[in-house]
């Protein structure tokens, strides 16, 4: 039977691959994300798109509007939206504690305030039993970043996860957080990626290869399926051995 399977930031990367894998379930997937002809250029077959900043609560509100009149029930949730900023302005200050509070601020509401505001948004619309909630962490949350803010707006999907994990058990619901390393062909590092620093990623795998967007998407398509129904709560670290798990 199909599934209506909602994913956010899911025109680009990770979102993108795999909103491909459930359509080609034959699953009714609905795209979010900022940049509407971005989501138009998905070209995933059959999709919705709805473009929204989804860290401002009146956006999320026409989001919870759009699913309620288009597709009534939720039967998986994917948080793929976010970043580390690369692609936003600058802080205009020379101030250096502005520096910081403009980088905790973006990275808190990039990767952390999205899927909280949805979550909560949707939460009364997933299908129980049986719905699924996912987020995209990352391995940054285990052992921090160049970037400290976003390492702390990954981990902090942690508690979230295994709260709510708690809290929707009961209705048949479960949620899960899988933690990519690093993966290629993402618009995650921006110009900050060179051929050094790329080497080194790789070499920290005990695969001897950087992960790709489908094999994340893999791994979010199989815990949204019926097999995976008894794991909830959990981090799914997606990484070719780069961390150990935890």
């Amino acid at each position: 039977m199909a599934r209506n399977v909602v994913i956010s930031g899911g025109g680009t990367g990770i979102g993108l691959a795999t909103a491909q894998l459930f359509a080609a379930d034959g699953d009714q997937v609905l795209l979010l994300g900022r940049r509407a002809e971005v989501l138009e250029r998905a070209g995933v077959p059959g999709a919705l798109t709805y473009a929204a900043d989804l860290s401002r609560t009146r956006a999320v509100r026409g989001v919870e509007r759009f699913v309620a009149s288009e597709l009534g029930t939720v039967d998986v949730l994917i948080h793929s939206a976010g970043g580390a900023g690369h692609l936003e302005p600058e802080v205009d200050s020379d101030e250096p504690l502005d520096v910081v509070l403009h980088s905790w601020t973006l990275n808190f509401g990039l990767n952390t305030l999205t899927a909280a505001l949805l979550t909560e948004a949707l939460k009364d619309r997933l299908a129980d039993p049986g719905g699924r909630v996912l987020f995209i962490g990352s391995i940054a949350a285990f052992r921090g970043s160049g970037s400290v803010a976003y390492a702390a707006s990954k981990a902090a999907l942690h508690p979230y996860a295994h709260d709510l994990a708690r809290q929707l058990g009961p209705r048949g619901i479960t949620v899960n957080v899988v933690a990519p390393g690093y993966v290629e062909d993402t618009d995650f590092f921006g110009d900050a990626m060179d051929a050094e620093r790329r080497e080194r990623l790789v070499a920290e795998t005990s695969t001897g290869r950087a992960a790709t967007p489908g094999d994340v998407a893999a791994t979010l398509h199989w815990l949204a399926s019926h097999a995976a129904g008894h794991i909830t709560s959990q981090i799914i670290q997606v990484n070719g051995g780069a961390e150990r798990g935890h």
